[in-house]
């Protein structure tokens, strides 16, 4: 982590004195968290024992990345402040992304043995964060062992994969059982249902009760869906296409935001999905600059309410206009501007109840200027954004604000206090964000302008005695030569 991202959190901790963090003794719930999702395959490859038919230059093929490489580099999820890690499907597989299950009864032998997955799984809990799967149903092998033994339970994709019929009893039960055993084998945190529009809600309702016996297991969907039963999250419909669109380059209109944002408290938010294209490819196509486009997507997604699920390599902007191009291997080894941004953010986050669960007011949006307040009783924050290519200003009354006090912003270190009608004026160049918080009026620290002044005080006496000692030094030399 660079020096001023380490700056920055102890200032973010200093205007923060009374705030727990996340990850503090107290219980997390769904919506205190951040997600980082990934697939082991395409994440870091430190095994070389298991890269069986390797080819990191086919982007179809399996790449090496394994369980171990993922706990060798863990600290590059966690020092971004995630608080869970999804490590997408790990059975048995024919592909690369885990889909196509062939047995889920075993491991798949790319990405490590079971020890190696215990060892990854207890490094996430040694961080404080949580670990989730995927579980793939829907388009599993051909080959599944299952379909061996019971081909009624499946039905023929067109594109050659089978799909269980979850809603046979059958299917849910031996689902169930099987992932049961294999949470409790590897004390697991959740479970993301791949394809979730497409189970059976019966499935979705059994399966979920039965996992939830274990105190703060979590059920994820992985789609856009209007019936949340059985699951703790589903993907915030139009999320990813409104944010996309809002932000693929500068002047393009906000409007859509404030509705949306309305919708999102509980539910899933995320806006490079792994399912297809990424959002960088958009810039592209815009002629966008992608660091600024993403600094702005990034504020707008972990500030808005919901609960964001960031894709691996959007923090390197990662591009890709389909599978597998947007599934490439990530490059570690990029500028970490906008990596230190994230962590900002995600630590501002994970320190602020306010902008994990508070309410949420818009205070103006036109123009591709939005300004809104997120707030509980202890805090109030508000968040600006120009997506436009020329300098915006607002005045913000004495009752949005409160009679005495200032706004300081993080990120631009912009101070706002009231004017002499008491109205607060923000001021904000083209393409920047700011998140301020609200604080009571601060005058002059005497106590820190005293220590200065001490400070300098002992600063220059010192150097009074070291010219003083070199100056009888001179002499000293000079005597010893006259003699």
């Amino acid at each position: 982590m660079k020096r001023k991202t380490i700056i920055w959190a102890l200032a973010a901790a200093l205007l923060l004195p009374t705030t727990a963090s996340v990850a503090a003794e107290e219980t997390r719930t769904i919506e205190d968290e951040s997600i980082y999702d990934v697939l082991v395959d395409r994440y870091f490859n430190k095994q070389i024992q298991n890269d069986y038919e390797v080819d990191s230059t086919d982007p179809a093929s399996f790449s090496g990345g394994d369980f171990s490489g993922m706990e060798s580099e863990l600290a590059h999820v966690r020092d971004m402040g995630f608080t869970v890690l999804s490590v997408g499907p790990v059975f048995q597989t024919a592909s690369y992304d885990g889909r196509q299950v062939l047995d889920y009864s075993k491991l798949e032998r790319h990405f490590g043995t079971a020890e190696e997955l215990q060892s990854l799984v207890d490094e996430v809990h040694e961080g404080d964060m949580k670990v989730i799967v995927d579980l793939p149903t829907q388009e599993v092998s051909v080959d599944h062992e299952w379909a061996q033994e019971n081909p009624d339970w499946f039905t023929e994709n067109d594109d050659q994969t089978l799909a269980l019929d979850t809603a046979n009893e059958e299917v849910q039960q031996a689902l169930i059982e099987m992932f049961g055993d294999f949470r409790d084998t590897y004390g697991l945190d959740g479970v993301r249902l791949q394809d979730s529009e497409e189970l059976d809600p019966s499935f979705v309702e059994s399966f979920s009760t039965a996992m939830k016996q274990q105190e703060g297991f979590y059920v994820l969907a992985d789609a856009e869906m209007e019936n949340q039963a059985g699951f703790d999250a589903v993907v915030q419909q139009g999320v990813e296409q409104t944010l996309r669109d809002s932000y693929r380059n500068f002047d393009q209109s906000l409007a859509d935001i404030p509705e949306l944002m309305q919708q999102t408290e509980g539910k899933l938010i995320r806006v490079d999905s792994l399912d297809g294209s990424r959002f960088t490819s958009d810039i592209v196509e815009s002629r966008g600059y992608p660091p600024t486009r993403w600094r702005m997507l990034f504020a707008q997604l972990l500030t808005m309410p919901g609960i964001p699920v960031v894709q691996y390599g959007s923090e390197t902007a990662m591009n890709g206009e389909a599978l597998p191009e947007s599934h490439q291997i990530l490059d570690m080894a990029v500028e970490k501007e906008l990596i230190d941004y994230i962590t900002n953010l995600n630590s501002l986050r994970n320190s602020s109840e306010a902008l994990r669960t508070g309410e949420l007011e818009l205070l103006y949006e036109e123009e591709g200027w939005m300004v809104y307040k997120r707030s509980n009783e202890e805090e109030s924050w508000v968040i600006a954004i120009n997506n436009s290519s020329e300098t915006k200003s607002l005045s913000l009354a004495p009752e949005v604000v409160g009679e005495g006090m200032e706004m300081r912003g993080l990120f631009e270190s912009d101070i706002v206090r009231p004017d002499e009608d008491g109205q607060y004026r923000l001021t904000l160049d083209r393409e920047l964000v700011e998140t301020y918080h609200i604080t009571e009026k601060r005058g002059l620290n005497t106590a820190y302008i005293v220590t200065l002044g001490l400070m300098y005080l002992i600063f220059m006496g010192f150097l009074w005695i070291v010219w003083k000692k070199g100056k009888q030094r001179k002499a000293d030399e000079a005597a010893k030569q006259n003699k």
